[in-house]
């Protein structure tokens, strides 16, 4: 079975078409529970996501801030597996027809084995892989396995990319580039600031791929500024926070898709 790269790719230039930026969310598996994670990945496309990055929780996410790190270690506490990873896609995707990622670092698919890994997401229904920690130059071996099952590999671009490397990077990426908008760890951010525009222009300068950003969008204000320069806003903290700060799962849903709801708003002002 092939997964779901046209998927992916032609809800990017439907949104490119409607003159405005994608919605990403991300969220986590497992979080609170795996089946309260199904019930929020479906909640944040009710309220407007184009496109939904699920988390593989990892033990030591290096990417991740302190509020991801916290719904990952609920997440592990809880027991949550690879198979509960993909069995969220599954339902997410079967229920909403939304693309479907998985956000994931390698040793994870490493230890799982890269054929098993990509044959399961792509049955799945996933549209593909951000692997924010694996080199390019290390990545012959998924990059075979995910092109033969269809689904996008996505790599992860810094404001401290050279442009040279920018162009090998791009060049070996499919689906989207993510650009991170600055240098550190995921979270929320009272500005996204002047790094992740100047970041996209010269990605783009690599690339027809879109360039997506994330890391610090929280607020429609800024999901409209980043929506002005790129061709997608990815949110993950703001919502998983808002699941944190909910007093029960119930409120957590409804507090989840309000967000979304208000950042595609400002996806569509930028």
């Amino acid at each position: 079975m092939s997964g779901n790269i046209e998927l992916l790719n032609t809800t990017l230039a439907a949104t490119r078409a409607a003159d405005r930026a994608a919605l990403i969310a991300y969220l986590p598996a497992g979080f609170p529970t795996v089946d309260g994670g199904i019930e929020a990945v479906k909640a944040v496309i009710a309220g407007g996501a184009d496109i939904v990055e699920i988390g593989l929780p990892h033990s030591d996410p290096v990417l991740d801030g302190p509020v991801i790190q916290t719904a990952d270690d609920i997440a592990l506490r809880g027991g949550v597996r690879i198979a509960d990873v993909m069995r969220t896609v599954r339902e997410a995707h079967e229920a909403t027809g939304v693309p479907i990622l998985v956000m994931t670092y390698w040793n994870p698919i490493d230890r799982y084995g890269v054929e098993r890994f990509t044959a399961e997401l792509a049955e799945a229904g996933g549209a593909g892989c951000i692997l924010p920690d694996l080199p390019v130059q290390e990545s012959a071996l998924w990059r075979e396995h995910a092109d033969k099952h269809g689904l996008a590999t996505v790599f992860v671009v810094a404001p401290s990319s050279q442009d040279a490397r920018l162009a090998t990077i791009t060049a070996a990426g499919s689906g989207f580039v993510y650009a991170a908008s600055l240098m550190g760890v995921t979270g929320t951010r009272a500005s996204v600031g002047a790094q992740a525009q100047d970041l996209v222009g010269r990605t783009r300068a690599t690339t027809d791929l879109p360039v997506c950003v994330g890391l610090g969008v929280s607020n429609a204000a800024q999901a409209a500024e980043v929506a002005g320069f790129a061709d997608g806003v990815i949110v993950g903290s703001a919502f998983v926070k808002a699941m944190l700060d909910a007093p029960d799962e119930a409120a957590g849903l409804a507090a989840v898709r309000s967000l979304a709801g208000e950042l595609a708003e400002g996806v569509r002002k930028g």
